[in-house]
């Protein structure tokens, strides 16, 4: 009789690009999971990229996401797998064109709010068509799922909801005092007065603008900005307390360092940035966009507010910083870990890929 680990299906994961970013980061987890366990499960990427790291651990497909070579890759490399995982919306388009007809099934996993990237009529349609090539969609919440059903039209048995997840013991609370200093010092970061994580692409949607207004109304608050991206020459601190750190390999370090997390986004599904700082014991305050609330409880892990009023994330961050921290990142924790800890999102997948792979 074969094991456990012989009756698991072998996986590709299917990134856009070698980054370090939401997508990409729920598919490193989820393989490196996998392979823990035993399971067969490889990873590459469909194209390069400029500001993925160097050397990285991805190896790259072809010359663009949907270039002929790259498609003629993929296939190659779906044929030693029994099922393809796509994580991001231009693998869902590239693995609905290069795996069409080649008996390899894929799964894609929505990690985004659908409502915004498929706003135009011509796009879902395009996505929709996509999508339905599908064997299974993955949406990370229940409210994500309804979406997905509804504006696409999609069988109710072919949408699941797995939440998003991240390896708890990859962002342990810090200690105390003393290792919350030793982490501003690593990080070349002042050793006094409150500190903000702010962690994400810097991008329109990010609105990475309002968390610097929000920051021009706390006169006592610093923010440590880590990322990068596209508008990464537009913004300017007028203050004098934002510190950009740039794309950090590792953004434990700033969890420990802070002592709350900004999320001031026009658009998100459920943030890996809310569930690793929450993992961390780090209250949030967040924008009420896409599903955050999943993992930003108002009033008992953090604070909501509605999207694009900087004055309202400056009164709520201010208060989750004069207030009990401590009891709203304990909070934060223990509800992270009971949904969002990357063992019990491994069960489920493990589920979902063996039945896509009999099928």
């Amino acid at each position: 009789m074969p094991d456990a680990s012989s009756a698991q299906p072998r996986v590709l994961h299917l990134i856009t690009d070698p980054r370090r970013r939401g997508a990409q980061n729920l598919a490193r987890d989820l393989h490196a999971e996998l392979r823990r366990r035993g399971q067969s499960s490889e990873l590459r990427s469909l194209q390069p990229h400029p500001d993925a790291p160097a050397p990285h651990d991805t190896p790259v497909l072809g010359p663009s996401r949907h270039h002929p070579t790259t498609l003629r890759a993929l296939r190659a490399a779906a044929r030693q797998a029994d099922v393809v995982v796509a994580h991001g919306s231009s693998t869902l388009q590239a693995c609905a064109i290069g795996l069409f007809g080649s008996g390899t099934p894929f799964v894609y996993v929505n990690i985004g709010d659908p409502r915004h990237w498929t706003a135009s009529t011509a796009r879902r349609l395009r996505v929709g068509a996509f999508l339905h090539r599908a064997a299974a969609v993955s949406a990370i919440s229940d409210g994500a799922r309804q979406v997905l059903i509804e504006r696409f039209r999609l069988p109710t048995d072919r949408v699941l909801t797995i939440p998003n997840g991240r390896a708890a013991d990859r962002f342990p609370p810090a200690a105390g005092e003393a290792e919350r200093r030793a982490a501003r010092a690593q990080l070349g970061l002042p050793d006094d007065g409150p500190l903000v994580a702010w962690v994400g692409a810097l991008a329109t949607e990010k609105r990475l603008d309002l968390a610097l207004d929000a920051l021009g109304r706390l006169p006592e608050v610093r923010l440590a900005v880590a990322g990068d991206g596209p508008l990464r020459d537009t913004y300017a601190d007028t203050t004098g307390r934002a510190h950009f750190l740039g794309q950090l390999a590792d953004p434990a370090p700033l969890y420990r360092a802070a002592d709350a997390l900004l999320l001031s986004s026009d658009s998100e599904g459920v943030p890996g940035v809310l569930i690793e700082a929450a993992l961390a014991g780090l209250p949030a305050v967040a924008t009420d966009v896409g599903w955050v609330r999943d993992v930003v409880q108002d009033g008992v892990t953090g604070a909501l507010v509605p999207r694009g009023d900087g004055a309202a994330l400056a009164e709520a961050l201010g208060k989750v910083l004069a207030g009990d921290r401590a009891a709203l990142g304990a909070a934060a924790r223990e509800h992270a870990l009971g949904r969002f800890d990357l063992t019990v999102v491994a069960d489920a997948w493990q589920q979902l890929l063996r039945r896509v792979a009999r099928r």
